[in-house]
């Protein structure tokens, strides 16, 4: 309230609202909060107090996945600070992360059994 009875106004602020979110220090994608378009430029903090300029190269909808850094054939997504897949091909850093491009690894139990079974 205003010093009248009146609500109050929200806070006026400069900064752009955020367009994508990184949920955890140790993840390496962030999650679009609106739909992004190719070439778009957005930027994120990658968790630890260090803002990233990304360059989108592809469409990404929102609540999808966004490299901040580049992601190697083999190496592990992370999401929630948890590994949420592996890359299945070179991810750069805007590319859209979503299924064409990790696999999951929950639920393979293919990936758990000895080699005696």
């Amino acid at each position: 309230m205003d010093g009248q009875g009146n609500p109050a106004s929200p806070p006026v602020s400069d900064e752009a609202p955020r367009q994508v979110y990184v949920l955890h220090p140790d993840d390496n994608i962030a999650v679009a909060l609106v739909d992004l378009t190719p070439g778009q430029v957005v930027t994120v903090s990658d968790g630890v107090g260090v803002d990233l300029v990304l360059t989108v190269t592809g469409n990404v909808v929102f609540g999808h996945k966004i490299a901040t850094r580049a992601i190697s054939v083999g190496d592990t997504v992370r999401k929630y600070g948890e590994d949420i897949g592996l890359a299945t091909v070179p991810i750069h850093p805007g590319d859209h992360v979503h299924t064409h491009n990790i696999e999951s690894q929950r639920g393979r139990g293919d990936l758990h059994r000895s080699a005696g079974s």
